[in-house]
């Protein structure tokens, strides 16, 4: 089982940026498939992005490419969400997920899930 911690979350203005942490526990994170979702209100939540278990497969919604980088760093049960030139848009909670297979992850099918961490993009 694995249990995820959200961290980095806060207001920014637009064109700002903000690095979100994705802490799991559990010694077998390294072997699980890695996302990040958003909710913003009165939307459903869309993925955002999702990187594999060895860190060298890694895909992005079409909204988010080019301005977010997903990373891991298994030797700290961690995951990362660098996100640029944050636009309005882009406020939401956002959540971390985790599965062992990296389509299941990107399909929103993950059985584990972080509680989310707000980020507000302001104009």
């Amino acid at each position: 089982q694995v249990q995820l911690v959200e961290s980095g979350g806060g207001l920014v203005q637009a064109g700002g940026s903000l690095r979100l942490s994705c802490a799991g526990s559990g010694r077998t994170f390294s072997s699980y498939a890695m996302g990040w979702f958003r909710q913003a209100p009165g939307k459903e939540r869309e993925f955002v992005a999702a990187i594999g278990w060895s860190g060298t497969s890694a895909n992005y919604a079409d909204s988010v490419k080019g301005r977010f980088t997903i990373s891991r760093d298994n030797a700290k049960n961690t995951v990362y969400l660098q996100m640029n030139s944050l636009k309005p848009d882009d406020t939401a909670v956002y959540s971390c997920a985790a599965e062992r297979g990296l389509s299941t992850v990107v399909a929103g099918k993950a059985n584990y899930w972080g509680q989310g961490t707000q980020v507000t993009v302001s104009s």
